[in-house]
């Protein structure tokens, strides 16, 4: 059987033990009974003395405040939009439903993981007891599914809008029910960690771990999947649907839209895909460099001995964790509603301006809201009757044609000539749950 150390990974959270936890222990080879790709650690009598991987003073103060800055812009940030969201109807849409859910999944992962596994990190000693050392290798996989999934709703709820806009959207139960059922299949996710994990008291130290039955052979299998379900997976879903989102939009006019409202309700189109698209490449590129290093550090165990390993584990950390501080800041600078909503948060600071216009962002209601909606919701015919003068009194069909007329000649409106048209047009039309479009 193999000896714990060998079945062992003493860090909370994802990937194998950080350099420093390696401070103050000797290696010993792994049993010949259990080979596995994990290196196993066995405790010297007494601290040695200097150890490669102690940081110098200076540097542990350049980390500190680069993690503190991360953990404060995140929590503060993401707290903000939750808020704009929930204090504001004009927010509360499907899309805002689904950012919100990110925000918290954010703010909690930056308040709760960050700083702590950081000290772990650092100082190669677990300071935070039993029940947070479950928590610790439990929450990080759950927060983390969390939010790439969230990004994933928007990404499917963006292409059903867009491509197949006369189905119904979602309602506010049914996005409920999907935000509820992304967090239960991350609890699930995630329980082996929080199973598995232990506490192991050594003389003059204490370590947090999880100790896998079948050794660490189960532990690298297990971490794959996760990094395939929590990364691999839904990053190629949203490109799937980003891709055909983006053809649609930015492929070509269509022959006869030429008004200004269509012009301008195809850039706000643009502009909130444009928004989720960077929010998702900002997260992919934050978390690849931590993934390769899990995965490089597990093949090839000499590399837990390199010199500057500490350095690298803490800047892949850093980089993995410094994602959840972004997404508010992308918000704030590429969508009118959520760049007033922070103002209005901030407005106690000299240097911030709120506007009448910031404040009818938040505050202005629609100027047709049945006839936007309506397009999601009714049949074919039905929305055909917006276009349509019901006081006339010839038929449908000479109506539309009197109407179409008039308004190629005199005026700057779009017109439908026939039910293709109108069906491919009605995908560019806001729909009265998006707000963050308008405000685009």
């Amino acid at each position: 059987m193999a000896s714990p150390a060998g079945n062992l990974s003493a860090w909370p959270g994802w990937g194998w033990p950080p350099p420093a936890a390696l401070r103050n222990l000797t290696s010993s080879p792994a049993p010949t009974a259990s080979p596995s790709p994990a290196p196993s650690w066995t405790p010297s009598p007494r601290p040695g003395p200097a150890h490669p991987f102690l940081q110098p003073p200076w540097a542990v103060a350049l980390w500190s405040l680069a993690y503190g800055a991360v953990v404060a812009v995140a929590v503060l940030g993401n707290l903000v939009v939750i808020w704009i969201v929930l204090a504001h109807k004009r927010m509360r849409t499907v899309t805002n439903s689904f950012l919100v859910n990110l925000a918290f999944a954010d703010a909690a992962m930056a308040a709760l993981n960050a700083l702590v596994n950081f000290i772990y990190a650092l100082h190669g000693e677990w300071y935070f007891g039993a029940n947070y050392c479950r928590f610790q290798n439990f929450f990080p996989i759950t927060a983390v599914f969390a939010s790439i999934y969230s990004m994933t709703a928007i990404a499917v709820d963006r292409y059903m809008a867009i491509i197949d806009p006369l189905k119904p959207r979602l309602s506010a139960t049914a996005t409920r029910i999907v935000i509820g059922s992304i967090w239960i299949l991350a609890f699930l996710l995630a329980f082996p960690q929080c199973l598995y994990s232990k506490i192991k008291v050594m003389p003059g130290r204490t370590l947090c771990y999880v100790q896998w039955p079948e050794g660490s052979r189960q532990h690298f299998t297990y971490h794959m999947i996760v990094i395939v379900l929590v990364y691999c997976f839904p990053l190629l879903i949203m490109g799937i649907t980003y891709t055909i989102v983006g053809i649609t939009l930015w492929g070509g006019e269509i022959p006869g839209d030429t008004c200004d409202k269509y012009q301008e309700q195809l850039k706000a189109k643009r502009k909130v895909v444009k928004m989720m698209i960077i929010v998702v490449v900002t997260f992919a590129i934050c978390w690849l460099p931590y993934h390769i290093y899990f995965i490089l550090t597990a093949i090839y165990q000499q590399l837990n001995r390199w010199k500057y390993i500490q350095q690298v584990y803490l800047a892949s950390f850093w980089l993995a964790m410094s994602s959840t501080m972004y997404n508010p800041i992308i918000y704030c600078c590429l969508n009118k509603r959520f760049r007033a909503g922070f103002k209005r948060a901030f407005r106690w600071c000299p240097f911030i301006h709120v506007s009448s216009y910031d404040e009818l962002e938040l505050k202005a209601t629609r100027l047709h809201p049945m006839r936007q909606s309506s397009l999601y919701t009714v049949t074919r015919m039905e929305s055909m009757s917006v276009v349509f003068d019901s006081n006339d009194g010839d038929s449908a069909r000479s109506s539309h044609q009197k109407r179409g007329t008039t308004r190629d000649v005199g005026s700057n409106v779009c017109s439908r000539r026939n039910s293709k048209s109108t069906s491919t047009t009605a995908s560019f039309v806001s729909s009265s749950h998006m707000s963050v479009e308008e405000g685009s």
